[in-house]
């Protein structure tokens, strides 16, 4: 076992397309991931910052280290985070813009007057008066399940927990509905399921998540700064431009005309240029708007890396763990 105190773990997807999504995820901040003797090797190291050890785990398998404090961060879906009821165990720092996939309530298509959850209950009402049975529900996602349907009023059921592929439940006569991860509702249409019009229970993605429960002593909260620190700025390099326009005489005052555009001076060149920084999305209309007010030429540059002094990722971390009790806070050093 890695010493908890010198080394940080960082928890990666094992396989898949989530493994490849989070390597290609941590190379664009110049932090790469390898496995030590290849692809059937689950630990590893991340090139690029010291003190640091990988483990390939399933997404499931994640959370469970993470809220056990055996990882320090790690990748995983929201959908297991909020399934483990891991909340208190478990800090979710950022989305990744991966591994985008539904948690839904999908019933057969047949149910043609079935279309909202308020419909659930009297289906169930009705099964009972029938079979004398309740009406039972196939899912992984056990205690998301329960806390939905409490919510939407629905009590009169049975869960089935599925072992295989849920959305073959019904089919199979295992069970009358479903509650399952998509990402396109495809394979739910070709087993006849629909999703209910207001059967959204999560929209999930992959996640950078930290443990509550680690040892997160001083050298190991350094080295998860320098970690998002990287994560952070090739986040802002991507979503920012640098943009210069060269002025024979530049105006004094842009900041009211700027701020329109979410963008704003960094420092004045030589001659009449002006350096300025915008979101990615702006930078067209702003070079636009610049030429049209007297600028003679407009520059806009893509970035590496945006550093800053202040970390939002790592402040995040640090109020997560700042908030933890006294009690529990003296066991983590």
């Amino acid at each position: 076992m890695t010493d908890a105190n010198s080394r940080l773990v960082l928890a990666v997807p094992s396989k898949g397309r989530l493994q490849e999504n989070a390597s290609a995820f941590f190379a664009r901040a110049g932090l790469t991931v390898t496995q030590g003797r290849g692809a059937r090797d689950y630990r590893g190291v991340l090139s690029g910052v010291e003190n640091v050890d990988v483990a390939f785990l399933s997404a499931s398998e994640i959370v469970k280290n993470l809220a056990s404090g055996a990882a320090h961060l790690g990748v995983t879906g929201e959908d297991l985070v909020r399934e483990a009821q891991a909340e208190n165990q478990v800090g979710l720092l950022t989305p990744l813009g991966f591994g985008h996939a539904n948690v839904v309530v999908a019933v057969p298509q047949a149910w043609i007057d079935v279309r909202r959850m308020a419909d659930l209950e009297d289906v169930a009402l009705a099964f009972r008066a029938r079979r004398g049975e309740r009406m039972r529900v196939a899912t992984k996602y056990v205690n998301t399940t329960r806390n939905f349907f409490r919510d939407k009023g629905v009590t009169d059921y049975h869960i089935v927990e599925s072992l295989g592929a849920t959305e073959g439940a019904p089919a199979a006569g295992q069970a009358e509905l479903i509650v399952d991860i998509t990402s396109t509702g495809a394979t739910l249409a070709a087993n006849g399921l629909k999703i209910l019009d207001d059967g959204v229970i999560l929209r999930s993605e992959a996640n950078l998540v930290a443990s509550l429960g680690a040892s997160w002593t001083p050298d190991l909260r350094e080295v998860a700064r320098k970690i998002l620190s990287r994560i952070a700025a090739e986040e802002e390099a991507r979503t920012t431009r640098e943009i210069v326009a060269e002025w024979s005489q530049a105006p004094q005052d842009l900041s009211p005309v700027l701020a329109g555009f979410g963008a704003g001076l960094r420092r004045r060149g030589p001659g009449g240029a002006l350096i300025l920084t915008a979101p990615k999305a702006q930078a067209p209309a702003l070079a636009d708007f610049l030429i049209g007010n007297g600028a003679q030429e407009v520059y806009v540059r893509q970035l590496d890396y945006v550093f800053t002094s202040k970390c939002a990722l790592f402040e995040r971390l640090n109020m997560k763990l700042d908030a933890l009790p006294p009690m529990i806070k003296r066991d983590l050093r």
